[in-house]
């Protein structure tokens, strides 16, 4: 029997004040109405995207097939723009309405900036900006990574008006460089005169990866204790992270800010699959629970916590000590989180190029193939 609205667990952990988003997009999504009955059935109120989820779109079927028939002959990189820009407007109008009814927070669909852009603070803005006229749809988020090159971009494009989710944060210490960075460019678009309202942003913490980095180290010290550690380190950095964004958002900067009309930079958990099958599949949204927080699932993930997701409530306040203490007992085995998380922030780029160029291959092919049928 179909649960009700009420008593499924993805109508739960709305009401627990998580937004549930989902991390794929693809033409077959939007034309077979896959994504608007997400929306009514699962509670799905965003859309990530990344260089990874197009090119393994641009790859399967004949969804793109019409659209790389229109473009043969076109530059591969002015197709592939206009591929991704063409979906994630779509997108963003099947979200419309969800933008509309909470008042621009939700209802949200990012687009990433070319991935081989992540160390070039120019390039980076002049691509945002490029993207958000191209999206023309208020509801868009342009992704910046949050590299350190990255975070002079991340203030100027705000600073524009132009909203923005932050990528690949896995550290605290770099995060509170990303909310510096949020906390600046919204006082430039103050500046600037733009409605502070319009405005959102929120800051993707990776979380999975951060187990996968950790478990194999604690494996290598191979004794049990550290084994008894393993699949404690992501989610007690996320903790840490939102105890962090807690600090700044008490702050008279921030204060100022709302008062002038301005959204919260809310933490988005990132990376939310399981990659271990011994850990429980809905563990990275069962344990980060807390109102005013973003989740972005894969599909597999956002299945999985429709149909056996576990909300007690709150599973994240309070817990910075605890988590403080997850951390230190990680370390006291030699493991440094700090040469962790710069380990795969250096991958995650890295990552996103080679998807990148699999991206453009895949979609250069399609173009011949459509080229040589004419």
């Amino acid at each position: 029997m179909t649960p009700s609205a009420d008593t499924r667990p993805t109508h739960r952990l709305s009401e627990s004040g998580v937004s549930i988003w989902l991390d794929d997009l693809s033409r077959e999504r939007l034309t077979t109405g896959n994504l608007a009955r997400l929306v009514a059935e699962k509670d799905v109120v965003g859309v990530t995207t990344n260089p990874t989820i197009f090119a393994a779109a641009l790859s399967k079927g004949e969804a793109y097939a019409d659209a790389l028939a229109a473009l043969a002959g076109a530059d591969v990189e002015a197709a592939v723009e206009r591929i991704t820009t063409d979906d994630v407007r779509d997108a963003a109008d099947v979200l419309r309405p969800v933008y509309d009814a909470t008042r621009a927070v939700d209802g949200r669909v990012s687009i990433e900036v070319d991935p081989r852009l992540a160390r070039d603070t120019e390039a980076t803005v002049a691509t945002a900006e490029r993207l958000w006229a191209t999206v023309a749809r208020p509801n868009v988020m342009i992704k910046i990574p949050a590299t350190v090159e990255g975070l002079p971009a991340i203030t100027r494009v705000l600073a524009q008006g132009i909203s923005v989710n932050v990528t690949l944060i896995f550290s605290i210490e770099r995060y509170r460089a990303v909310l510096d960075a949020w906390l600046a460019g919204l006082e430039q678009a103050r500046a600037n005169g733009h409605d502070l309202a319009a405005i959102g942003s929120v800051a993707s913490f990776f979380v999975s990866r951060v187990d996968t980095a950790v478990d194999a180290a604690l494996d290598a010290v191979g004794t049990d204790a550290a084994r008894a550690l393993r699949g404690k380190a992501a989610i007690a950095n996320a903790r840490l992270a939102f105890a962090a964004y807690e600090d700044v958002v008490a702050g008279a900067r921030w204060q100022a800010l709302a008062a002038a009309g301005a959204q919260p930079q809310r933490p988005l958990w990132a990376s939310t699959g399981v990659k271990n099958p011994d850990y429980r599949d809905t563990m990275y949204v069962d344990e980060l629970v807390v109102a005013g927080v973003v989740n972005t699932m894969p599909e597999a993930t956002l299945d999985a916590f429709a149909d056996h997701g576990i909300v007690i409530g709150d599973t994240v306040s309070g817990t910075a000590d605890d988590a403080a203490a997850a951390i230190a007992a990680v370390e006291a085995q030699g493991i440094s989180l700090d040469a962790v998380t710069t380990q795969l922030e250096a991958e995650g780029v890295e990552k996103f190029e080679v998807s990148w160029s699999q991206l453009l291959q895949t979609t250069q092919a399609g173009l011949d193939a459509a080229g040589s049928a004419r």
